[in-house]
C-alpha cells in the first residue's frame, strides 16, 4: 500500500497497517524534521515504520539500526529484505533505488568461514586466531616464506580493496547470505561487512558497535554525522552504557598479567640482541606523538583504547614509559601494587582520585603515564610482532583499567570485595572499576549524530530515560495497542488457594507455604494451559532453591504428568539446547514448561509466539540484588547527581524487566496468551503504573487481587473463548487498509 505522511510518499510492504504504526511513522518524521542536535525517544517500534520513513527521505540519510542479540539482528534484516523486495515487485522507482545496500554486522565468531577457525566455540579464541593470520607483520613475513599459512578469504578482501575490484550486488544480505556469498567469492564475510559500512544505506548491528569505545573506535569511526541512529529494544540501554566502561580485576587476572610481563621482557631482550633498530624506531615514533601510532593501531586493531574518543590524549607519550623496558618495569610495579591492595581483608570503596593518590604515595606512579597504558601496550605488541594474543588478554585488561581509572574523575567508583559472599572465609578478591553514569557512553553518540531514536515495546516508565541518558527529547510518545478482541489477559495473583499471601520478598520467599503455593500455581496452570508455558524467577539462585524444594515436595513429579520441564541455566549452550527441546515438545503436542530467569537469555530477545507460549508466569518482582555494593554506589550517584530516589530507580528497573518477561507471550495481533503476575506487590497501584500503557489498559480491577483458584477459573474461561473461531474482521479496528487510511488522513487534515 502507498500513502503520504505530510509531503513524504511512503510504500508499506503489507496490504494493511496498524493504526499505531502509522502514528509512530508520523511522529518519527516529526523528530527527523527537527534536524541537527535534536534527539527523539519513541516507544514501540515497528522496524518497517522507521525504515520506510527515512529511506524515502529526500536526503537519503543512512540508517544505523542497533539491536541487542543476533536473532534480533537477523529478524530486522529479514524484514528489511521483505520491504525492498516489495518495492521492486511494485515498481516503485526513486533516485538511487537500484543501488540500495542493506548489511548486518556481528562478531567474527558468527561470520567466520575459515575451515579451522570457524570450528572454535569461544569468541575470544576466534578473535585471537583471526588476528594471528591477519596482522600486517604476519602477512608480510608469510607472503615471502609460507603464503599457505595466511587466510585466503582475508587476502582476497585486501587484494580486491587495493585494486578497486571489490563489488557486491545490491540488495539486503542476511548474515547467512553474507556467509554464503563469502564462500562463493572466497571473501571474508566479517571484513567484507566492515568494508561496506561506509557504502551501505542501512547498517544493522549490536549496540556495542556504537556504545563501547573499545569497539566503536575501530568499527564506527567513519560513519557520517547525518546518519539516523535507532536503538531498538532499548529498555536496558543505560546498563549497556555503564557495563561498556566498567572493568573487573581478579587475582587470576593479575597472576596471568605477571606471566605476560615476564614474556614481554624476554621478547624485548631478544629483540635488543637481534634487531634493536625496531625498538629505537618505536621510541622515535612515540617521541613525535600519537598520530602515527593511532594510524597503525587502526590498521591492525590489536588492543583498542577503552576510553571515549574525545578523552584520548593526542600528545606524546610520557618519557618514563617510552622505552620498552621502562614501560614493562612500570606495568610490573603497577600490577604488584594491585596485588598488594587485594590482600586487604575488608571491603574498600573509593573514588578514582583517592585511588590515584594512594598509588602515587606508595609507588610514585603519576596519573599521566597511567592514561597511556593501553596505547603504549598496543604499540609494544605491534613492535614485538606478537601473533598469539590469547596470553595477553589479562594484561590488556589491566592496561584498560589503568587508562580508565586515570582518565575519569567523576562517574566512576572503585570497589574492592575480598570475599565472593559475605559469609565466605576463603578470600576471592575482586576489584571493580564500575561506571555509575550512563551519560558518559551516550554523550559521544548524541554529540556526533543529529537524529537518535530510542525505542522499545517495554520502554516504561519513559520519563526516567532522558534523565539517565542525559538528553532532552524532541518527541516522547507511548502508543496504545489497538485490538479487535482482548487477546491477552493480565492476572495478578496475590494469595494461594489457602489465602496465604504470596511474595518473592527476600524475608519470606523460602517459607514453605509460599513455596507450596507457587508450586500449586504452576501445577494448576500447567493443567489448563495448552502447549507452552514460560515461567520467570527473580534470580538463578531462587530458581535453583525453589526447584529443589518442589522436588522434595513431589511437585515436579506431578508437573511431569502434564508437561515436560526445561530449565534455563547461566550456560548459553545448555540454555540453547533446552530452548530447542522446549519448542519440539510444544510442536508435537506433549506441551512443556520452561523455567527461566528475568534478565537472563530467555527474557531478552527470545519470542514465544502462538503455541510456544500461551501463558507467562512471573514469580515475584525481579528486583536487582539490593545488597550489591555496585548497585548501592550507583543508587547513591543517581540520588546525588540526578535527584533520582533509590526506591524509584529500583522499582523502575524491576518493572521494566518484568514487562519484558511477560511481553514474550504476545508477538502479534493474531496471537493470544495469559500474563500472570504472581506476587501480592503487583496489586499496588504504584507498581502497576510503571508497566507499559498497553498492558495497563487490559488490567481490570477485577483481576488484580486474585487467589490461585480464582485466577485458574478466569484463565480457563479466557482460553476457552480464545479457542473459538474469530469471525470478525480486524479491519477498521486494529488494521487499516489503503482506503481507511486515506479516510483517516483526510479527517485529520480537516481537523487541522
Amino acid at each position: 500500500m502507498r500513502f503520504m505522511i505530510d509531503d513524504l510518499p511512503v510504500v508499506f510492504p503489507y496490504e494493511s497497517i496498524y493504526p499505531e504504526q502509522f502514528t509512530y511513522m508520523r511522529d518519527l518524521k516529526k523528530a527527523l524534521d527537527a534536524k541537527v542536535r535534536k534527539l527523539s525517544i519513541i516507544g514501540d517500534l515497528s522496524l518497517l515504520s522507521s525504515t520506510i520513513v527515512f529511506q524515502h527521505y529526500p536526503e537519503k540519510r543512512k540508517l544505523i539500526y542497533c539491536s541487542r542479540t543476533v536473532p534480533e539482528i537477523e529478524k530486522a534484516l529479514a524484514e528489511l529484505q521483505r520491504l525492498i523486495a516489495y518495492r521492486k515487485s511494485h515498481s516503485v522507482s526513486s533516485s538511487g533505488e537500484d543501488s540500495f545496500l542493506g548489511i548486518g554486522l556481528t562478531s567474527r565468531r558468527n561470520l567466520c568461514i575459515h575451515n579451522e577457525i570457524s570450528k572454535e566455540k569461544r569468541g575470544t579464541v576466534v578473535d585471537a586466531r583471526c588476528r594471528s593470520l591477519t596482522a600486517s607483520w604476519v602477512r608480510a613475513s608469510a607472503k615471502s616464506s609460507n603464503p599457505e599459512n595466511l587466510c585466503e578469504y582475508f587476502e582476497n578482501i585486501e587484494a580486491a580493496d587495493s585494486n578497486g575490484s571489490m563489488v557486491i550486488p545490491n540488495g539486503v544480505f542476511t548474515l547467512d547470505e553474507l556467509k554464503e556469498y563469502g564462500r562463493d567469492k572466497k571473501l571474508c564475510p566479517y571484513f567484507l561487512s566492515r568494508k561496506l559500512l561506509s557504502f551501505a544505506n542501512v547498517i544493522i548491528y549490536s549496540y556495542h558497535y556504537l556504545l563501547d569505545p573499545k569497539v566503536a573506535t575501530m568499527v564506527s569511526r567513519e560513519l557520517s554525522k547525518d546518519c539516523i541512529v535507532v536503538f531498538d529494544e532499548a529498555h536496558n540501554i543505560d546498563n549497556v552504557c555503564t557495563e561498556s566502561l566498567s572493568v573487573d580485576i581478579t587475582r587470576p587476572i593479575l597472576d596471568a598479567s605477571t606471566r605476560s610481563i615476564t614474556a614481554l621482557a624476554e621478547k624485548i631482550d631478544d629483540l635488543k640482541a637481534n634487531n634493536s633498530e625496531k625498538l629505537q624506531n618505536e621510541y622515535t615514533r612515540l617521541v613525535e606523538g600519537l598520530r602515527e601510532v593511532q594510524d597503525a593501531r587502526n590498521a591492525d586493531e590489536l588492543m583498542a583504547n577503552p576510553v571515549l574518543p574525545d578523552d584520548i590524549l593526542k600528545d606524546a607519550i610520557p618519557g618514563n614509559i617510552r622505552r620498552a623496558e621502562h614501560f614493562v618495569a612500570f606495568l610490573r610495579r603497577f600490577i604488584e601494587y594491585l596485588k598488594t591492595r587485594m590482600r586487604v581483608m575488608h571491603v574498600v570503596a573509593e573514588s578514582p582520585v583517592s585511588f590515584l593518590q594512594h598509588v602515587r604515595e606508595i609507588t610514585f606512579i603519576e596519573r599521566k603515564p597511567l592514561r597511556f597504558c593501553s596505547e603504549r601496550l598496543s604499540s609494544l605488541i605491534r613492535t614485538l610482532e606478537l601473533t598469539d594474543l590469547t596470553d595477553y588478554g589479562s594484561l590488556s585488561k589491566v592496561a584498560a583499567f589503568a587508562t580508565l581509572v586515570s582518565t575519569y574523575q567523576k562517574g566512576f567508583m572503585l570497589i574492592l570485595e575480598p570475599f565472593e559472599n559475605d559469609h565466605d572465609t576463603i578470600p576471592n578478591p575482586v576489584l571493580h572499576l564500575t561506571c555509575l553514569d550512563a551519560t558518559l557512553a551516550m554523550k559521544p553518540v548524541f554529540d556526533r549524530f543529529s537524529s537518535v531514536a530510542i525505542t522499545s515495546g517495554t520502554l516504561s516508565p519513559m520519563e526516567l530515560y532522558p534523565t539517565l541518558l542525559g538528553f532532552r527529547p524532541v518527541v516522547m510518545e507511548s502508543y496504545m495497542m489497538t485490538l479487535a478482541r482482548n487477546c491477552f489477559l493480565p492476572l495478578t495473583i496475590t494469595r494461594g488457594s489457602d489465602q496465604v499471601a504470596i511474595s518473592s520478598k527476600f524475608e519470606v520467599r523460602n517459607d514453605l507455604a509460599i513455596v507450596r503455593n507457587y508450586g500449586n500455581i504452576l501445577l494448576e496452570f500447567a493443567r489448563c494451559v495448552p502447549d507452552g508455558l514460560v515461567c520467570f524467577f527473580p534470580s538463578y539462585l531462587y530458581l535453583e532453591s525453589i526447584v529443589a524444594s518442589w522436588n522434595e515436595l513431589g511437585m515436579l513429579q506431578d508437573l511431569l504428568k502434564y508437561k515436560l520441564v526445561f530449565i534455563e541455566t547461566p550456560d548459553a549452550a545448555e540454555t540453547s539446547l533446552a530452548l530447542e527441546n522446549y519448542r519440539k515438545a510444544c510442536e508435537n503436542g506433549r506441551g512443556a514448561v520452561l523455567l527461566s530467569v528475568a534478565r537472563g537469555k530467555v527474557s531478552e530477545g527470545v519470542d514465544f509466539d502462538h503455541h510456544y507460549g500461551r501463558a507467562v508466569i512471573l514469580f515475584g518482582i525481579p528486583y536487582q540484588y539490593t545488597e550489591s555494593r555496585i548497585l548501592k554506589a550507583r543508587l547513591e550517584y543517581l540520588r546525588d547527581n540526578f535527584k533520582v530516589r533509590e526506591n524509584d530507580f529500583l522499582t523502575f528497573d524491576a518493572m521494566r524487566h518484568g514487562a519484558q518477561c511477560v511481553g514474550r507471550v504476545l508477538r502479534g495481533k493474531s496471537d493470544y496468551g495469559l500474563m500472570v503476575f504472581a506476587d501480592k506487590r503487583f496489586a499496588r497501584a504504584d507498581k502497576r503504573a510503571k508497566l507499559p500503557k498497553w498492558i495497563q489498559a487490559e488490567m481490570s480491577e477485577a483481576y488484580v487481587n486474585l487467589s490461585t483458584d480464582m485466577a485458574v477459573a478466569t484463565a480457563k474461561m479466557f482460553l476457552r473463548s480464545m479457542a473459538q473461531p474469530f469471525e470478525h474482521s480486524q479491519l477498521g479496528i486494529s488494521l487499516w487498509d489503503e482506503k481507511l487510511l486515506a479516510e483517516h488522513i483526510r479527517k485529520k487534515q480537516r481537523r487541522e
